[in-house]
């Protein structure tokens, strides 16, 4: 660890203490996680701190753990799957951090916005609104942003069709666009090279 991040190591854990759920150091760069209930206070220290100084939100970005062998756990030992994770900036001490918060139920993923305290996380809080379905409570306008109106489901989730649910089209008897059951067939997406056992042998 370089000395300046080791420098941010030791101003993160001075200053947030018991509110640090995990610090850890990877390719250069730290990653802390916090719980939910700790999210926005410590977002506003990681701000309004001296030592610490993170003024600028970078990225906000929502997360599908399913697939992953290591997660935190949640009330009933179970692993947690939604996240959102925050990338900072200080433009004073030039030094950035990785932010990560589980949404403590998979059922309905919820975690506070931090509109108020980086307003920059208007439109990145409603992506992962619209990708992931994590909602974000305080958001003032949490709507979709990417998808259209009518969309069904969260399309960034890992248990989502890649052929979707619906589909719409222009119906020119009706004069208008309808929503319809998906009719795209499954195609093999497995090379013949992968697939055919004897192919181009022949060749």
């Amino acid at each position: 660890m370089t000395p300046k991040l080791q420098r941010l190591l030791d101003a993160l854990n001075s200053t947030l203490g018991e509110r640090i759920a995990s610090l850890t150091e990877a390719l250069g760069e730290l990653t802390l996680e916090v719980k939910a209930a700790d999210y926005r206070a410590v977002a506003e220290v990681l701000r309004d701190s001296e030592t610490l100084g993170f003024e600028q939100l970078i990225d906000l970005c929502g997360m599908d753990y399913s697939t992953y062998g290591e997660r935190p756990a949640g009330d009933e030992a179970q692993p947690l799957r939604y996240a959102a994770v925050l990338h900072l900036l200080s433009l004073q001490h030039n030094w950035r951090l990785r932010v990560r918060v589980f949404c403590p139920d998979d059922e309905f993923p919820i975690v506070e916005s931090l509109i108020g305290v980086w307003p920059a996380a208007n439109w990145y809080e409603r992506e992962a609104f619209d990708l992931f379905g994590i909602v974000f409570d305080g958001h003032p306008d949490l709507r979709r942003i990417l998808t259209d109106y009518g969309f069904i489901g969260h399309p960034f989730r890992k248990d989502f069709p890649v052929s979707g649910y619906v589909e719409m089209r222009y119906d020119p008897d009706q004069k208008r666009v309808i929503y319809q059951p998906v009719t795209i067939e499954p195609r093999e997406i497995v090379s013949r090279i992968v697939r055919e056992e004897h192919y181009a042998e022949g060749e």
